[in-house]
């Protein structure tokens, strides 16, 4: 069985933005048969949040630090339909690479 992978998802209040992107990770993850936990946080707090929950990925509908040491993903094609496909394929590549 896979490792469970971590997700952190940002935005600009961590409300509405960020649950939407949220559950479209969750689906992909799930779809894809990967095990995953997601939180979420406000894009100002996501070098804090990353320090503690240590995400195995960044997708971010906001700017955010870049030198988390995880990649960083844009989100927002989960809220303009535009280049989902993409954004699909770069967090199941980044979930499915072995610890």
């Amino acid at each position: 069985m896979p490792t469970e992978k971590r997700v952190l998802v940002a935005c600009g209040t961590a409300i509405a933005t960020a649950t939407v992107v949220a559950e479209k990770v969750k689906e992909i993850a799930k779809e894809a048969g990967i095990p995953v936990s997601v939180a979420q946080c406000k894009a100002a707090e996501a070098r804090g949040r990353a320090m503690v929950f240590k995400p195995h990925l960044i997708v971010a509908t906001t700017t955010v630090p870049k030198d988390l040491g995880v990649p960083v993903i844009n989100g927002v094609p989960f809220l303009s339909g535009i280049g989902i496909d993409a954004v699909k394929a770069q967090i199941l590549e980044v979930l499915r690479k072995e610890d």
